[in-house]
This record gives structure tokens, sequence and C-alpha cells, in this order.
């Protein structure tokens, strides 16, 4: 069975080519995450891809951690920094599971178009409450292939033979996996039918 990392890595340098497919989408929901952000914040965001996001966040916060299961995206990402100058993002390969991160010692956890890839979401929106700080914010975009795309039940497991791992699940039971977990939900948007649902949750002060 091919390896997920190794998917990607073919992947990067095509997919860092490509454009953003709904631009206003995006923009929408990098001025909402603005919002939530502040100097003094020390972020996560994991499946960062080839940084975009981290790199366009990193004025408004203190640190940013982006990890990525591909070492040539977080390759592409860290040069995309370089670049700009950009030294507040630390890129790292990791995954989500692996990462060993201590319990409340972050304000913001990013993870965008990433939750329906994993292998269990329940564990990893779980390790991210943990990881929160009382009253951080988990910021999130999912494709609920459920509610649009039906076939690709049938689909998933062929998918995974090539490295590629498709979970099927609706906003709601998303909604129930981030409430569960003990989460609340502060804003939700989904730019259309068929979109990814872009929801920010907040871990409750203590």
């Amino acid at each position: 069975m091919a390896k997920p990392h190794k998917f990607w890595n073919r992947l990067a340098k095509f997919y860092s080519k490509q454009p953003v497919a709904d631009e206003g989408a995006y923009q929408k929901k990098l001025q909402v995450t603005r919002e939530y952000l502040r100097p003094d914040m020390a972020v996560l965001e994991f499946g960062c891809g080839t940084g975009s996001t981290a790199i366009v966040h990193s004025p408004y916060v203190k640190t940013i951690l982006a990890i990525d299961i591909s070492s040539k995206m977080i390759e592409i990402a860290q040069s995309k920094a370089d670049a700009k100058n950009i030294e507040n993002i630390t890129f790292k390969r990791s995954s989500i599971d692996e990462l060993n991160q201590p319990d409340q010692t972050l304000d913001v956890v990013m993870a965008h178009s990433v939750l329906h890839l994993l292998e269990n979401r329940d564990e990893a929106i779980a390790k991210v409450y943990k990881m929160l700080k009382p009253g951080g914010f988990f910021v999130s975009s999912t494709v609920c292939i459920a509610e649009t795309m039906r076939f690709f039940k049938f689909v998933a497991p062929i998918g995974k033979l090539f490295g590629l791992t498709l979970r099927v699940f609706t906003t709601n039971e998303l909604l129930d996996s981030l409430t569960g977990a003990g989460f609340e939900i502060d804003h939700q948007w989904q730019p259309g039918k068929g979109k990814a649902v872009f929801i920010v949750a907040k871990k409750a002060g203590e």
C-alpha cells in the first residue's frame, strides 16, 4: 500500500503552482481568521501544504509552527518564507499524531483541507483541544464529502491504495466531533453547496 507522504511528495511541485480554486472564499476565510489573531499568539497549522496560509498570517502573530507530512511540501514552504524574509514561522515535517506539543501552549490551531484526509479526525480534534490554551481557537476548512458526493463512499477505499485517504462525513458529523471534544462553535460559514465548510471553534475558558 502506498504511503500518504509519498503521494503528496509527488504532487508537491504541481500543487504549488495551482491557483486557489475560489479566491473570494479564500480571502474571506483569511479575513475572518485575522479577527481572532493577536501579536502575542502562538499558532499551529497542521497540513500546511506549501505554506501559503501560514505566510499570509505570519505578520499578525508571534510564532507559527507549520507542519505537513510531505517533506517536499515543507521544502517549498520554507523557500517561500525565505524569499519573503519571514522568520517567525517554523516549518516541520510531521503529522498531527506525531507532533509532541505540550498541553495548553497554543492560542490558535489551523487545519485547512485536511480533516477529511485523516484516519481518525476525532483523535486529532481531541489532541487539538488539549494543545490549546483555555479560550483558544481551532480554525478549520473542511470538505464534507458525504453531502454532495456520496459515491466517494465506494471510491475512498480505492484512493487509499494510492496513498490518499478520503473520509466521508457530513457537516453535522464534523460539528458533533468538535462539540463532542468540548469545543463551542464560534463561527460557521460555507460559500456554497458542495464547498468546504469554514468553522472557528472555541475551547471554553477555565
